[in-house]
């Protein structure tokens, strides 16, 4: 078994384009391929999110003065 370290490039449509190895005879390879970070630093792929669809509630109906604090909505035992 040998440890081969190469370069590859990345196109654009995804494929990979290996440089060519002296150290190989031409033949079928079992390989196992580990990519690391790039060598150049790539700007990141920012994909926008969706806009939330929020439904608008009409609070018009509440008095100005409402606080909703819990001392409000509970008893006295704060249940």
């Amino acid at each position: 078994m040998k440890t081969i370290e190469l370069t590859i490039l990345v196109l654009p449509d995804g494929s990979i384009q290996i440089l060519p190895q002296p150290a190989l005879r031409s033949g079928e390879y079992r390989a196992v391929l580990v990519v690391e970070e790039p060598l150049a630093i790539a700007a990141p792929i920012h994909t926008p999110q969706p806009v939330l669809k929020v439904k608008m509630l009409d609070w018009s109906a509440w008095p100005t003065d409402s606080t909703f604090r819990r001392e409000e909505i509970y008893g006295d035992d704060g249940r």
